[in-house]
């Protein structure tokens, strides 16, 4: 019989949160816990910080980790909020030590839009959708028909010469002490620049700052592409990953 109850960890640039997720409703069973990610933010410490996030809760079996970076088979192969020391590291190996549990590691955006085309956002939507989470950097999650596009990282297009988060996500609203005003003409070009890559039908916005939709959603222009807010909001990481936890085993 499949489990309905998986522990899922969502690895950020600021913060390292988890809870159980029931898989039947995608709703966390308690109240998440959440710790500050360390800084520097490698490997040994990031590690302290899930032992602690899983153990609040005195877990015993499997669990999703989300990564904010490029994850093939458990490898993290970049690492652009987080310490260097991470690239070409087995994660999943190195949390299955630490835990001594079974773990699965993927990418924080695909986890995020694997919980928004599930259970949000983006349910029963066909054709291109985008998940897109605002927070440190710029997540992406691409779907196609409900299936993943692993990996895109579309935060790191080129946009005015440099990477796109580094002018458009929340925390550059938050260095450049933008209004909100100020911010959505950056996300609105940014936008621009994927809405010409893949045509989506449908661009969910997620990430820290979903919760405070209502205050750059309606200043967006009018665009094809449906632009809504993630329903799940910022816990869509930690039940994303959750799944693919279920999911491996």
């Amino acid at each position: 019989m499949a489990m309905t109850v998986v522990f899922g960890v969502d690895i950020g640039g600021s913060g390292i949160k988890g809870a159980p997720v029931d898989l039947e409703s995608g709703e966390l069973t308690e109240e998440r816990y959440k710790v500050l990610t360390p800084h520097p933010a490698s490997p040994e410490a990031v590690v302290g910080a899930v032992c602690e996030v899983v153990q609040h809760f005195g877990h015993q079996g499997p669990v999703g980790l989300t990564f904010p970076g490029v994850v093939v088979d458990g490898h993290t192969r970049t690492a652009a909020n987080v310490a260097q020391g991470w690239i070409g590291l087995d994660a999943e190996g190195l949390f299955q030590q630490a835990l001594d549990l079974s773990c699965t590691v993927l990418n924080d955006a695909d986890a995020a839009g694997l919980a928004e085309v599930t259970y949000g956002a983006g349910r029963e939507q066909d054709g291109v959708v985008l998940v897109l989470t605002f927070g440190t950097g710029i997540g992406s999650g691409l779907f196609v028909d409900g299936t993943l596009v692993p990996n895109t990282e579309l935060g790191h297009l080129e946009l005015r010469g440099k990477d796109a988060e580094r002018r458009a996500s929340s925390a550059a609203k938050e260095r450049h002490d933008l209004t909100w005003p100020e911010w959505a003409i950056r996300v609105d070009e940014y936008l621009d620049l994927v809405d010409r890559l893949f045509s989506p039908r449908l661009i969910v916005i997620g990430g820290g700052v979903s919760r405070k939709h209502d205050k750059f959603l309606p200043l967006l222009k009018q665009r094809e592409a449906r632009v809504v807010p993630a329903r799940l909001l910022n816990d869509a990481g930690i039940v994303g990953a959750a799944m693919a936890a279920a999911k491996a085993t």
